[in-house]
């Protein structure tokens, strides 16, 4: 819901600014993705040694792309 409200917000700014809206959430997505790419390419023992377990890929992608602002 906060999304959709920055993006009506920038969208009275200036067109400049729903596209400047649009490249940080891609940008994010994209981040999102490489870090799920590069994480579930690893082994059970490399995400060990990280202190991750596969099933928590998914979770540390979405932090690592969206909560690190």
């Amino acid at each position: 819901m906060a999304a959709a409200h920055q993006i009506s917000a920038a969208s009275v700014a200036s067109p400049a600014g729903i596209l400047d809206a649009l490249m940080v959430k891609f940008s994010r997505y994209r981040l999102y993705r490489k870090t799920v790419s590069e994480l579930s390419a690893l082994s059970g023992h490399d995400l060990a040694d990280l202190g991750l377990h596969r099933s928590e890929i998914q979770r540390v992608a979405y932090q690592a792309a969206y909560e690190n602002n």
